[in-house]
């Protein structure tokens, strides 16, 4: 099975094409038009970096463009992707095919409406609209004038750009659902997005892998991979997540939470941690912060009003009206001092450590007061 590491190898390599399934790409979609039916109704949505042959972004939104209601849908593919290279009956029946342009061009699909008199809007229905002057990569002049023309941004980025799409996003100020490694969460440049609320982890995968599909000639070496019933080579990629600025019910749902004492006296799983780690049943304070140490989300204190240390995945649960982020931290210390000159870094050099032993990334979060005074 991949890891982290070998996807993100993979995504900077000439290996860059990961393929998400529909059913994935629905799952996720699925909880934001329940909590807004018109979340996309009227939007233009752009696919960047798509081919629609290959990918089930672009087949997931024809297939359900008059169900949300959609303006338009771009799909623009790069030309160095294994896809792009595939003839596709779009761009073959077009008048505007070149076959001089079709390996070193981008290409744009649009779809607006029903094309082919079928009474539906649907896959049937994408156009061909042309060549890019470019080869398709994000960061061109074209691609950014289509992201500046939507509304809304949905693709899966290539892992090793993962920081320069994400302030692509921003830089235009755009809605989006993007597919990242977990450990985006621990980069100094894109944690801030997400203590700031203009960011959270998706619905739909929380944990476990997921499978992509990978071109033909990719290679089929760690566990995990193989080939499904229809032929198609996919490898399993563990800790993903989606990430969006879109809303969703479950971001809201209370997180059920015992008293300080109740887990220490019940959680056999926190007992075991802190008995095997930390030598004594009680949540450890670091060395040089006021913060306490919280091993598993499950255990944060119902009755704690302080702040807490807690895992990255934490985040799979964050409710913004429950708890409120303050930081992160790492080896190095608090967030804020990361990269900085080596007097402060030194300074800071106990960062992350409890007894003198570095603990992993940490999120710092503190419970929210109510109305009447009294935490969430």
């Amino acid at each position: 099975m991949a890891g982290n590491n070998d996807l993100s190898t993979a995504r900077g390599s000439s290996n860059d094409e990961f393929y998400t399934q529909y059913s994935d790409i629905e799952a996720e979609m699925n909880a934001y038009v329940e909590y807004d039916p018109d979340v996309f109704r009227g939007k233009t949505v752009l696919l960047p970096c798509d081919d629609p042959e290959w990918s089930n972004f672009t087949k997931y939104f024809a297939a359900n463009f008059e169900r949300f209601g959609l303006k338009k849908l771009i799909s623009t593919s790069y030309a160095q992707s294994a896809g792009n290279k595939q003839l596709t009956l779009f761009e073959m029946e077009s008048p505007l095919f070149d076959s001089t342009k079709h390996e070193t061009r981008g290409k744009l699909f649009t779809l607006t409406r029903d094309k082919n008199g079928s009474g539906n809007v649907d896959t049937d229905d994408i156009k061909f609209s042309g060549y890019l002057e470019g080869d398709g990569d994000f960061r061109s002049d074209e691609v950014k004038a289509l992201r500046d023309e939507a509304d809304i941004v949905v693709t899966n980025p290539p892992f090793s750009l993962f920081r320069e799409f994400i302030n692509w996003l921003f830089e235009a100020d755009k809605k989006f659902v993007i597919i990242g490694n977990l450990n985006a969460i621990t980069y100094k440049e894109f944690f801030p997005f997400l203590r700031d609320n203009k960011v959270w982890i998706g619905s739909s995968i929380h944990s476990g892998d997921r499978a992509f599909y990978v071109p033909d000639d990719y290679p089929l070496n760690a566990s995990g991979c193989g080939v499904d019933a229809e032929g198609r080579r996919f490898i399993r990629v563990k800790g993903v997540r989606w990430y969006t600025n879109l809303d969703f019910g479950q971001r809201h749902e209370m997180l059920l939470l015992d008293t300080m004492a109740h887990n220490l006296k019940f959680n056999k799983r926190l007992r075991k941690k802190l008995e095997t780690t930390y030598g004594a049943l009680e949540y450890p304070r670091f060395d040089n912060y006021d913060v306490i140490e919280v091993p598993f989300t499950e255990c944060i204190p119902s009755d704690y009003d302080g702040v807490m240390a807690v895992p990255i995945t934490f985040l799979d649960k964050y409710n913004p009206e429950q708890f409120e982020i303050l930081e992160g931290s790492n080896r190095y210390g608090i967030l804020n001092t990361w990269g900085k000159n080596e007097e402060i870094r030194a300074a800071h050099s106990h960062g992350n450590n409890i007894n003198g032993k570095a603990t992993y990334f940490r999120v710092h979060i503190r419970r929210k007061q109510n109305e009447e005074g009294g935490a969430n």
